[in-house]
């Protein structure tokens, strides 16, 4: 069977390689740490993931933790007024539940179940000069780590890439004893807090090494009064930055947060970078090529939470290209149609988060209005974080956001509820 070489045992590399394992491929997976490393490391991400990418777990029957992690059942927004009350507040239904797992539970218990399915792994930091020796002896070596010198073998593609800059600074907080919000008391719900000109706070159940939990993580617009975490390395003073920012800019959120602790020592996260699509085929100094994986290639702001959705799709859709490649050599042509049947789906991730990243126009001021008092607009906007194609039909257009609206409104008689039955 062929070899195949996955370097990065994140999302779309661990499920990868558990994919490709299931089929009979000769899989091995480099990490540049072990499991226990993972497990007892900082916090990674602030993944919430929807019911499609879901899917793909079950589909490869690794969603271990789905009996475990908190069923979030909705998707709230609620935007800050000056005086911080909440003028537009509602939440929309999903179609199916979303869940987060910590990546440090999955990440670790993923790749110790590679290891004892009989799949190859080495802990070993690769670097290209690593890479131009195994591309002579795989099959196919692909990238999924996104981090450091290995990505800059994946050119900037500029055409797909409009910032140049970071346009939020994040600062993340894995929480204990947070309080359900009051008006739903017994209904999980991603919580997004917009405060206009200064960023969004959003609210998150899920699932970490000590149990159930909260996420609260801070996306603030450079510069702003949310741009504040940079040196802080003591995760109590994080954590106390965050609440003093909550109960200036959200007080609502802040309300129920006034008994948290943090999870652990290491569960604080602060950082920034610049969403960049890259080009998807990396070339080696012997000539080599190494083909990109999931935000390897496109690497989106979390605004809009499509990080490890993203990389859940791109690695479906890897699984799919190799296995049914058959014998043939993945070769360029190869390595770029298979990026581009990703694309397909990730060029609406990409469209919806640099949109959301800017200053909204009015039409889409009115369509988050609107679903405060029409149910139907609320539960759409809500599934579009599972299907963000859909946001063509209803949200860049001012003209469709128009029709979309007038034809609700009519159907409804402008009459719906923002509370989940």
């Amino acid at each position: 069977m062929r070899k195949i070489l996955i370097v990065g045992a994140g999302q779309s590399g661990l499920q990868l390689a558990l994919g490709l394992q299931s089929q009979g491929y000769e899989v091995t997976l480099m990490s540049n740490r072990t499991a226990d490393e993972i497990r007892s490391g900082r916090i990674m991400s602030t993944q919430c993931m929807f019911h499609t990418a879901l899917q793909h777990e079950r589909d490869l029957g690794i969603n271990f933790w789905e009996s475990q992690a908190p069923r979030i059942e909705g998707l709230g927004v609620s935007v800050a007024a000056p005086d911080s009350t909440r003028p537009i507040d509602w939440v929309g239904t999903l179609d199916g539940y979303a869940q987060s797992v910590d990546q440090r539970v999955k990440m670790a218990g993923w790749m110790e179940t590679f290891a004892q399915r009989g799949g190859q792994l080495v802990i070993h930091g690769a670097a290209v000069s690593d890479l131009d020796f195994f591309s002579r002896t795989y099959d196919l070596v692909m990238v999924s780590a996104g981090k450091g010198e290995l990505v800059s073998m994946f050119g900037r593609d500029a055409s797909r890439s409009p910032y140049d800059a970071p346009q939020r600074a994040l600062a993340v907080a894995y929480v204990h004893g947070m309080g359900p919000r009051p008006e739903h008391p017994d209904y999980d719900a991603v919580r997004c807090n917009l405060v206009p000109g200064v960023g969004e706070l959003f609210v998150m159940p899920t699932l970490t090494t000590t149990g159930r939990a909260d996420i609260l993580f801070w996306e603030g617009i450079p510069g702003g009064p949310l741009d504040a975490f940079q040196g802080i390395k003591d995760p109590a003073e994080h954590l106390s930055l965050t609440l003093e920012l909550m109960e200036r800019f959200t007080p609502w959120e802040y309300a129920r947060a006034t008994k948290v602790e943090l999870t652990d020592g290491s569960g604080t996260l602060a950082g920034r970078y610049a969403p960049t699509v890259r080009n998807p085929i990396g070339r080696l100094p012997g000539g080599g090529l190494v083909l990109g994986v999931a935000d390897v290639v496109v690497a989106n702001d979390p605004i809009t939470g499509q990080g490890s959705n993203s990389a859940s799709k791109c690695a479906a859709a890897y699984l799919s290209s190799i296995t049914e490649h058959g014998d043939r050599p993945f070769d360029e042509a190869w390595m770029q149609s298979t990026f581009d049947r990703y694309w397909d789906t990730a060029q609406h991730v990409t469209k919806w988060t640099n949109a959301m990243l800017g200053v909204p126009p009015e039409h889409v001021l009115n369509l988050i209005g609107a679903a405060g008092g029409l149910q139907p607009v609320a539960d759409r906007f809500a599934n579009g974080f599972n299907n963000p194609a859909d946001f063509e039909n209803f949200f860049y257009d001012p003209a469709l956001t128009d029709a979309y609206l007038t034809e609700v409104s009519s159907a409804s008689g402008a009459s719906g509820s923002s509370v989940p039955e």
